[in-house]
Protein backbone atom coordinates (compact mmCIF):
# COMPACT_ATOMS: atom_id res chain seq x y z
CA UNK A 1 0.00 0.00 0.00
CA UNK A 2 1.03 3.58 -0.71
CA UNK A 3 2.42 5.46 2.21
CA UNK A 4 0.98 8.53 0.61
CA UNK A 5 -2.05 9.14 3.13
CA UNK A 6 0.21 7.70 6.09
CA UNK A 7 1.66 10.12 9.06
CA UNK A 8 4.57 11.19 7.65
CA UNK A 9 6.46 10.10 10.92
CA UNK A 10 5.07 7.04 13.36
CA UNK A 11 5.08 9.30 16.40
CA UNK A 12 2.29 10.36 18.95
CA UNK A 13 0.82 13.88 19.18
CA UNK A 14 0.37 14.57 23.15
CA UNK A 15 -3.01 15.41 22.29
CA UNK A 16 -6.01 14.37 19.70
CA UNK A 17 -9.39 16.32 20.00
CA UNK A 18 -10.69 12.21 18.26
CA UNK A 19 -8.30 9.28 18.19
CA UNK A 20 -10.09 6.25 15.93
CA UNK A 21 -8.97 3.28 17.00
CA UNK A 22 -8.87 0.75 13.86
CA UNK A 23 -8.41 1.55 10.75
CA UNK A 24 -10.95 -1.15 8.79
CA UNK A 25 -13.72 0.29 6.56
CA UNK A 26 -15.26 1.37 9.63
CA UNK A 27 -12.06 3.45 11.01
CA UNK A 28 -11.36 5.01 7.51
CA UNK A 29 -14.92 6.00 7.24
CA UNK A 30 -14.97 8.00 10.40
CA UNK A 31 -11.65 9.71 9.02
CA UNK A 32 -12.89 10.67 6.18
CA UNK A 33 -16.35 12.22 7.94
CA UNK A 34 -13.52 13.96 10.18
CA UNK A 35 -11.88 15.63 7.43
CA UNK A 36 -14.59 16.96 5.86
CA UNK A 37 -15.34 18.57 9.34
CA UNK A 38 -11.75 19.86 9.66
CA UNK A 39 -11.74 18.05 13.09
CA UNK A 40 -8.22 16.74 13.92
CA UNK A 41 -7.88 13.60 14.69
CA UNK A 42 -5.51 10.27 14.36
CA UNK A 43 -6.64 6.88 13.31
CA UNK A 44 -4.28 4.29 14.83
CA UNK A 45 -4.04 0.54 12.97
CA UNK A 46 -2.69 -2.27 14.82
CA UNK A 47 -1.41 -3.92 11.92
CA UNK A 48 -2.01 -2.62 8.10
CA UNK A 49 -5.33 -1.45 6.31
CA UNK A 50 -7.32 -4.68 5.08
CA UNK A 51 -5.35 -6.78 7.21
CA UNK A 52 -8.24 -9.12 7.99
CA UNK A 53 -9.51 -9.22 4.75
CA UNK A 54 -5.73 -10.02 3.59
CA UNK A 55 -4.63 -12.07 6.38
CA UNK A 56 -8.00 -13.87 7.78
CA UNK A 57 -9.85 -15.48 5.11
CA UNK A 58 -9.36 -18.38 2.82
CA UNK A 59 -8.03 -17.80 -1.07
CA UNK A 60 -11.63 -18.92 -2.34
CA UNK A 61 -13.13 -16.09 0.19
CA UNK A 62 -15.96 -13.35 -1.51
CA UNK A 63 -18.30 -11.57 -0.67
CA UNK A 64 -22.04 -13.00 0.12
CA UNK A 65 -23.33 -9.47 -1.08
CA UNK A 66 -22.79 -7.81 -4.57
CA UNK A 67 -20.54 -5.64 -5.21
CA UNK A 68 -23.12 -2.64 -5.51
CA UNK A 69 -23.88 -3.11 -1.74
CA UNK A 70 -20.53 -1.49 -1.26
CA UNK A 71 -20.66 2.25 -0.51
CA UNK A 72 -18.00 3.29 1.23
CA UNK A 73 -18.32 7.25 2.12
CA UNK A 74 -18.37 9.06 -1.49
CA UNK A 75 -16.64 5.66 -2.79
CA UNK A 76 -19.22 3.37 -4.22
CA UNK A 77 -18.43 0.28 -5.88
CA UNK A 78 -17.22 1.77 -9.54
CA UNK A 79 -16.13 -1.57 -11.15
CA UNK A 80 -17.66 -3.86 -14.02
CA UNK A 81 -19.68 -6.23 -12.34
CA UNK A 82 -22.14 -4.98 -9.74
CA UNK A 83 -24.09 -8.28 -9.28
CA UNK A 84 -20.69 -9.99 -8.78
CA UNK A 85 -19.05 -10.55 -5.55
CA UNK A 86 -15.53 -9.27 -5.30
CA UNK A 87 -13.06 -11.73 -4.36
CA UNK A 88 -10.86 -12.08 -1.61
CA UNK A 89 -8.26 -9.55 -2.98
CA UNK A 90 -10.35 -7.46 -4.63
CA UNK A 91 -11.79 -6.72 -1.45
CA UNK A 92 -8.43 -5.26 -0.43
CA UNK A 93 -8.07 -3.41 -3.48
CA UNK A 94 -10.90 -1.76 -3.16
CA UNK A 95 -10.40 -0.73 1.05
CA UNK A 96 -6.73 -0.12 -0.04
CA UNK A 97 -8.18 2.44 -2.81
CA UNK A 98 -10.10 4.29 -0.55
CA UNK A 99 -7.85 4.76 1.71
CA UNK A 100 -5.78 6.16 -0.93
CA UNK A 101 -8.88 8.91 -1.67
CA UNK A 102 -9.11 9.35 2.42
CA UNK A 103 -5.43 10.15 2.54
CA UNK A 104 -6.59 9.79 6.36
CA UNK A 105 -3.88 10.80 9.36
CA UNK A 106 -2.73 7.15 9.59
CA UNK A 107 -0.36 5.40 11.75
CA UNK A 108 -0.39 1.31 11.60
CA UNK A 109 1.61 -0.99 13.36
CA UNK A 110 0.38 0.53 16.52
CA UNK A 111 -1.49 -1.33 19.08
CA UNK A 112 -4.00 0.13 21.64
CA UNK A 113 -3.13 -0.95 24.88
CA UNK A 114 -5.28 0.69 26.82
CA UNK A 115 -7.89 3.56 26.96
CA UNK A 116 -9.12 4.76 30.40
CA UNK A 117 -10.39 8.34 31.43
CA UNK A 118 -7.95 10.18 34.23
CA UNK A 119 -9.32 12.64 36.82
CA UNK A 120 -8.30 15.60 34.90
CA UNK A 121 -11.34 14.16 32.27
CA UNK A 122 -10.91 13.24 28.31
CA UNK A 123 -9.20 10.18 28.03
CA UNK A 124 -5.93 8.62 28.13
CA UNK A 125 -4.95 6.62 25.33
CA UNK A 126 -2.31 4.02 26.13
CA UNK A 127 -0.83 2.21 22.67
CA UNK A 128 2.46 0.27 21.94
CA UNK A 129 4.16 3.91 20.62
CA UNK A 130 3.72 5.99 23.61
CA UNK A 131 0.62 7.51 25.63
CA UNK A 132 -1.74 10.14 24.04
CA UNK A 133 -5.00 12.28 25.47
CA UNK A 134 -8.06 12.50 23.34
CA UNK A 135 -11.36 14.27 23.65
CA UNK A 136 -13.36 11.81 21.84
CA UNK A 137 -12.34 8.25 21.12
CA UNK A 138 -14.13 5.99 18.14
CA UNK A 139 -13.90 2.29 18.64
CA UNK A 140 -13.87 0.74 15.53
CA UNK A 141 -11.89 -2.80 15.69
CA UNK A 142 -14.87 -4.59 14.91
CA UNK A 143 -16.11 -7.82 17.13
CA UNK A 144 -14.15 -10.59 16.09
CA UNK A 145 -11.20 -10.69 18.38
CA UNK A 146 -10.98 -13.98 19.85
CA UNK A 147 -11.33 -17.05 17.83
CA UNK A 148 -13.94 -19.44 19.50
CA UNK A 149 -12.65 -22.94 20.19
CA UNK A 150 -14.89 -25.25 22.57
CA UNK A 151 -13.22 -26.64 25.54
CA UNK A 152 -13.44 -30.12 24.51
CA UNK A 153 -11.42 -29.71 21.79
CA UNK A 154 -8.52 -30.77 24.14
CA UNK A 155 -10.35 -33.95 23.96
CA UNK A 156 -9.36 -34.86 20.99
CA UNK A 157 -6.80 -37.43 19.68
CA UNK A 158 -3.28 -35.42 18.89
CA UNK A 159 -2.86 -36.72 15.46
CA UNK A 160 -6.27 -34.64 14.85
CA UNK A 161 -5.33 -31.68 12.86
CA UNK A 162 -7.91 -28.15 14.63
CA UNK A 163 -7.62 -25.29 12.33
CA UNK A 164 -9.90 -22.27 13.25
CA UNK A 165 -11.80 -20.85 10.45
CA UNK A 166 -9.61 -18.03 10.64
CA UNK A 167 -6.51 -19.37 10.07
CA UNK A 168 -8.46 -21.95 7.44
CA UNK A 169 -6.65 -21.38 3.79
CA UNK A 170 -7.54 -24.39 1.46
CA UNK A 171 -8.31 -27.95 1.08
CA UNK A 172 -4.65 -28.61 0.43
CA UNK A 173 -3.45 -26.68 3.87
CA UNK A 174 -5.50 -30.16 5.93
CA UNK A 175 -3.88 -33.62 5.79
CA UNK A 176 -5.91 -36.25 3.87
CA UNK A 177 -8.67 -37.98 5.00
CA UNK A 178 -12.15 -36.65 5.90
CA UNK A 179 -12.84 -33.34 7.52
CA UNK A 180 -15.65 -32.32 10.34
CA UNK A 181 -16.51 -28.53 10.19
CA UNK A 182 -18.04 -27.32 12.98
CA UNK A 183 -20.62 -24.11 12.51
CA UNK A 184 -23.13 -24.02 9.69
CA UNK A 185 -23.35 -20.26 10.12
CA UNK A 186 -21.52 -18.34 6.58
CA UNK A 187 -17.86 -19.04 7.50
CA UNK A 188 -19.24 -22.71 7.98
CA UNK A 189 -21.08 -23.39 4.80
CA UNK A 190 -18.48 -22.16 2.72
CA UNK A 191 -15.92 -23.57 4.08
CA UNK A 192 -17.90 -27.26 4.02
CA UNK A 193 -18.95 -26.24 0.14
CA UNK A 194 -15.14 -25.70 -0.58
CA UNK A 195 -14.01 -28.70 0.88
CA UNK A 196 -16.54 -30.93 -1.02
CA UNK A 197 -15.96 -29.06 -4.34
CA UNK A 198 -12.30 -30.49 -3.82
CA UNK A 199 -13.67 -34.15 -3.14
CA UNK A 200 -12.73 -34.44 0.31
CA UNK A 201 -15.43 -36.25 2.30
CA UNK A 202 -16.91 -33.61 5.00
CA UNK A 203 -19.01 -33.81 7.53
CA UNK A 204 -20.86 -30.95 9.03
CA UNK A 205 -22.20 -30.41 12.95
CA UNK A 206 -24.82 -28.14 11.22
CA UNK A 207 -26.21 -25.33 14.03
CA UNK A 208 -28.88 -22.99 14.49
CA UNK A 209 -27.97 -20.16 11.44
CA UNK A 210 -30.98 -19.14 8.97
CA UNK A 211 -30.81 -19.22 5.10
CA UNK A 212 -31.95 -17.14 2.30
CA UNK A 213 -32.82 -17.44 -1.09
CA UNK A 214 -30.04 -16.63 -3.62
CA UNK A 215 -32.07 -15.50 -6.43
CA UNK A 216 -35.97 -15.35 -6.18
CA UNK A 217 -38.68 -14.37 -8.79
CA UNK A 218 -36.06 -12.97 -11.48
CA UNK A 219 -33.84 -11.00 -9.21
CA UNK A 220 -31.23 -10.98 -6.75
CA UNK A 221 -33.15 -11.48 -3.02
CA UNK A 222 -30.63 -9.06 -1.77
CA UNK A 223 -32.16 -6.33 -4.22
CA UNK A 224 -35.77 -7.35 -3.03
CA UNK A 225 -34.85 -6.97 0.80
CA UNK A 226 -33.47 -3.70 0.00
CA UNK A 227 -36.11 -2.37 -1.42
CA UNK A 228 -38.38 -3.63 1.01
CA UNK A 229 -36.31 -1.54 3.48
CA UNK A 230 -35.08 -4.45 5.21
CA UNK A 231 -31.57 -3.44 5.01
CA UNK A 232 -32.49 0.45 7.16
CA UNK A 233 -34.64 -1.49 9.73
CA UNK A 234 -33.59 -0.22 13.01
CA UNK A 235 -32.22 -2.03 15.86
CA UNK A 236 -35.31 -0.30 17.82
CA UNK A 237 -37.88 -1.52 15.32
CA UNK A 238 -36.47 -5.34 15.54
CA UNK A 239 -38.74 -7.78 16.84
CA UNK A 240 -35.39 -8.81 18.87
CA UNK A 241 -34.54 -5.25 20.25
CA UNK A 242 -30.94 -5.42 21.16
CA UNK A 243 -30.77 -9.38 21.11
CA UNK A 244 -30.80 -9.33 17.45
CA UNK A 245 -27.25 -8.22 17.28
CA UNK A 246 -25.80 -11.63 18.74
CA UNK A 247 -28.12 -13.50 15.98
CA UNK A 248 -26.18 -15.54 13.34
CA UNK A 249 -26.61 -13.51 9.86
CA UNK A 250 -28.01 -15.83 7.05
CA UNK A 251 -25.47 -18.16 4.79
CA UNK A 252 -25.95 -18.18 1.55
CA UNK A 253 -22.33 -17.87 -0.99
CA UNK A 254 -21.38 -15.40 -3.63
CA UNK A 255 -19.15 -18.50 -5.03
CA UNK A 256 -18.90 -19.17 -8.89
CA UNK A 257 -21.50 -15.75 -9.38
CA UNK A 258 -23.72 -16.67 -6.28
CA UNK A 259 -26.27 -19.29 -5.43
CA UNK A 260 -28.42 -20.19 -2.13
CA UNK A 261 -26.99 -22.73 -0.25
CA UNK A 262 -29.58 -25.78 0.48
CA UNK A 263 -27.99 -28.45 3.25
CA UNK A 264 -30.44 -30.77 2.10
CA UNK A 265 -28.69 -30.76 -1.40
CA UNK A 266 -25.36 -31.28 -0.14
CA UNK A 267 -26.51 -33.98 1.85
CA UNK A 268 -27.61 -35.79 -1.44
CA UNK A 269 -23.92 -34.96 -2.88
CA UNK A 270 -22.66 -37.22 0.39
CA UNK A 271 -21.55 -34.51 2.98
CA UNK A 272 -22.48 -35.96 6.09
CA UNK A 273 -24.60 -33.64 8.50
CA UNK A 274 -24.99 -33.80 12.10
CA UNK A 275 -26.93 -31.48 14.49
CA UNK A 276 -25.11 -29.04 17.35
CA UNK A 277 -21.69 -30.40 18.53
CA UNK A 278 -22.15 -31.50 22.43
CA UNK A 279 -18.93 -32.98 23.51
CA UNK A 280 -15.58 -34.74 22.61
CA UNK A 281 -14.18 -37.63 24.26
CA UNK A 282 -12.19 -40.56 23.87
CA UNK A 283 -12.27 -40.22 19.87
CA UNK A 284 -15.90 -39.99 19.33
CA UNK A 285 -18.26 -36.93 19.17
CA UNK A 286 -21.52 -36.58 20.31
CA UNK A 287 -23.92 -34.59 19.05
CA UNK A 288 -27.57 -32.87 20.15
CA UNK A 289 -30.48 -34.49 18.42
CA UNK A 290 -31.24 -31.23 16.78
CA UNK A 291 -30.43 -31.72 13.44
CA UNK A 292 -33.92 -31.77 12.06
CA UNK A 293 -35.14 -29.09 13.81
CA UNK A 294 -32.09 -26.68 12.72
CA UNK A 295 -32.97 -27.70 9.29
CA UNK A 296 -36.16 -27.11 9.25
CA UNK A 297 -35.76 -23.72 11.06
CA UNK A 298 -33.14 -22.64 8.40
CA UNK A 299 -35.79 -23.26 5.77
CA UNK A 300 -38.71 -21.47 7.60
CA UNK A 301 -36.67 -18.55 7.45
CA UNK A 302 -35.42 -19.28 3.64
CA UNK A 303 -39.59 -19.20 3.20
CA UNK A 304 -40.46 -16.63 4.92
CA UNK A 305 -38.10 -14.73 3.00
CA UNK A 306 -39.89 -16.00 -0.18
CA UNK A 307 -42.86 -14.72 1.32
CA UNK A 308 -41.95 -11.25 2.18
CA UNK A 309 -41.06 -10.89 -1.33
CA UNK A 310 -44.07 -12.37 -3.15
CA UNK A 311 -46.19 -10.24 -0.85
CA UNK A 312 -44.12 -6.55 -1.86
CA UNK A 313 -44.47 -8.20 -5.45
CA UNK A 314 -48.14 -8.78 -5.36
CA UNK A 315 -48.94 -4.93 -3.33
CA UNK A 316 -46.85 -2.92 -6.21
CA UNK A 317 -48.37 -5.24 -8.95
CA UNK A 318 -45.34 -6.24 -10.05
CA UNK A 319 -44.70 -8.46 -13.04
CA UNK A 320 -41.88 -11.69 -12.07
CA UNK A 321 -41.81 -14.92 -13.34
CA UNK A 322 -43.27 -17.46 -10.86
CA UNK A 323 -41.60 -19.61 -8.35
CA UNK A 324 -42.10 -23.38 -8.14
CA UNK A 325 -43.22 -23.95 -4.24
CA UNK A 326 -40.16 -25.04 -1.80
CA UNK A 327 -39.49 -28.96 -0.89
CA UNK A 328 -37.37 -30.22 1.10
CA UNK A 329 -35.06 -32.60 -1.17
CA UNK A 330 -33.73 -34.93 1.67
CA UNK A 331 -34.26 -34.97 5.44
CA UNK A 332 -32.41 -37.69 7.98
CA UNK A 333 -33.72 -40.80 8.59
CA UNK A 334 -32.79 -39.61 12.43
CA UNK A 335 -30.73 -37.35 14.24
CA UNK A 336 -27.02 -39.08 14.48
CA UNK A 337 -25.87 -39.08 18.27
CA UNK A 338 -22.54 -39.42 17.50
CA UNK A 339 -19.42 -40.08 15.39
CA UNK A 340 -16.66 -41.83 15.79
CA UNK A 341 -13.81 -40.12 14.40
CA UNK A 342 -11.40 -43.11 13.85
CA UNK A 343 -13.81 -45.28 12.03
CA UNK A 344 -15.05 -42.06 9.68
CA UNK A 345 -11.42 -41.53 8.81
CA UNK A 346 -11.51 -38.16 9.78
CA UNK A 347 -8.21 -36.20 9.89
CA UNK A 348 -8.46 -32.95 10.72
CA UNK A 349 -11.49 -30.15 12.30
CA UNK A 350 -12.33 -26.54 11.09
CA UNK A 351 -13.85 -24.47 14.19
CA UNK A 352 -16.91 -22.26 12.43
CA UNK A 353 -18.33 -21.36 15.41
CA UNK A 354 -17.44 -17.50 15.54
CA UNK A 355 -15.52 -15.29 17.77
CA UNK A 356 -16.22 -13.30 20.38
CA UNK A 357 -15.14 -9.25 21.04
CA UNK A 358 -11.92 -8.54 23.43
CA UNK A 359 -12.57 -5.15 25.22
CA UNK A 360 -10.46 -5.41 27.84
CA UNK A 361 -8.08 -2.82 26.98
CA UNK A 362 -11.23 -0.31 27.86
CA UNK A 363 -11.26 0.61 31.04
CA UNK A 364 -14.46 2.51 30.93
CA UNK A 365 -17.83 2.00 32.66
CA UNK A 366 -19.00 1.06 29.12
CA UNK A 367 -20.13 -2.65 28.92
CA UNK A 368 -23.20 -4.43 29.81
CA UNK A 369 -23.02 -7.84 32.21
CA UNK A 370 -22.08 -9.97 29.15
CA UNK A 371 -19.16 -7.99 28.06
CA UNK A 372 -20.68 -6.09 25.17
CA UNK A 373 -20.83 -2.55 24.32
CA UNK A 374 -23.60 -0.17 25.44
CA UNK A 375 -24.36 2.30 23.22
CA UNK A 376 -26.93 4.15 21.18
CA UNK A 377 -26.37 4.12 17.53
CA UNK A 378 -22.88 3.91 18.50
CA UNK A 379 -23.08 6.50 20.85
CA UNK A 380 -21.49 5.35 24.31
CA UNK A 381 -23.02 6.02 27.69
CA UNK A 382 -19.52 7.32 28.32
CA UNK A 383 -19.63 10.87 27.38
CA UNK A 384 -16.67 11.13 23.96
CA UNK A 385 -16.43 7.05 23.53
CA UNK A 386 -17.93 5.78 20.57
CA UNK A 387 -18.34 2.34 18.79
CA UNK A 388 -18.54 2.01 14.98
CA UNK A 389 -18.70 -1.31 12.55
CA UNK A 390 -20.43 -3.48 14.43
CA UNK A 391 -23.94 -5.25 13.47
CA UNK A 392 -27.03 -4.23 13.84
CA UNK A 393 -24.88 -0.57 15.69
CA UNK A 394 -28.15 0.75 14.33
CA UNK A 395 -29.60 -1.40 10.99
CA UNK A 396 -28.89 -4.37 9.74
CA UNK A 397 -26.54 -2.94 7.14
CA UNK A 398 -24.37 -1.17 10.20
CA UNK A 399 -22.02 -3.88 9.74
CA UNK A 400 -21.44 -4.00 5.92
CA UNK A 401 -19.70 -2.10 3.67
CA UNK A 402 -23.53 -1.02 2.76
CA UNK A 403 -24.48 0.87 6.23
CA UNK A 404 -20.93 1.47 7.71
CA UNK A 405 -20.98 5.33 6.40
CA UNK A 406 -24.23 6.70 7.23
CA UNK A 407 -23.34 5.42 10.94
CA UNK A 408 -20.20 7.38 10.52
CA UNK A 409 -21.56 10.40 9.46
CA UNK A 410 -24.21 10.23 12.42
CA UNK A 411 -20.89 9.42 14.85
CA UNK A 412 -18.73 12.53 13.56
CA UNK A 413 -21.95 14.67 13.46
CA UNK A 414 -22.33 13.70 17.12
CA UNK A 415 -18.63 14.59 17.86
CA UNK A 416 -18.94 18.43 15.83
CA UNK A 417 -21.58 19.21 17.69
CA UNK A 418 -20.19 18.21 21.40
CA UNK A 419 -16.66 20.06 20.10
CA UNK A 420 -18.43 23.07 19.32
CA UNK A 421 -20.65 23.15 21.98
CA UNK A 422 -19.56 25.38 25.79
CA UNK A 423 -16.71 23.44 27.26
CA UNK A 424 -19.03 22.64 30.66
CA UNK A 425 -21.29 20.79 28.23
CA UNK A 426 -19.35 18.52 26.09
CA UNK A 427 -19.21 15.91 28.77
CA UNK A 428 -22.61 15.57 29.86
CA UNK A 429 -24.32 11.88 29.27
CA UNK A 430 -27.57 12.73 28.47
CA UNK A 431 -25.94 13.34 25.21
CA UNK A 432 -25.42 10.10 23.97
CA UNK A 433 -29.35 9.62 22.66
CA UNK A 434 -29.18 12.71 20.27
CA UNK A 435 -30.95 12.14 17.35
CA UNK A 436 -29.16 11.48 14.32
CA UNK A 437 -27.24 14.26 12.28
CA UNK A 438 -27.05 13.53 8.99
Amino acid sequence: MSNAHKTSAATLAPHYPVVVIGGGQAGLSASHYLKQQGIAHVVLEKRRVGHSWRSERWDSFCLVTPNWQCRLPDFPYAGPQPQGFMLRDEIVAYLEAFAAKVQPPLIEGVAVTRVSRPAAGGFEVETSLGTCRADHVVVATGGYDIPIVPACAHALPADIVQVHSVAYRNPQQLPPGGVLVVGSGQSGVQIMEDLHLAGRQVHLAVGSAPRSPRVYRGREATEWLHELGFYQLTVDRHPLGDEARHKTNHYMTGRDGGHEIDLRRFALEGVKLYGTLDDIRDGQVTFKTDLTRNLDEADEVYCSIRRDIDKYIANAGLEAPEEAPFEKVWAPAADPATLDLRAAGITSIVWAIGFRADYRWIDLPAFDGRGHPRFTRGVSPVAGLYFLGLPWLHTWGSGRFLGVADDAQHLVGVIAQRLAAPREDRTQPQRAAEPALT
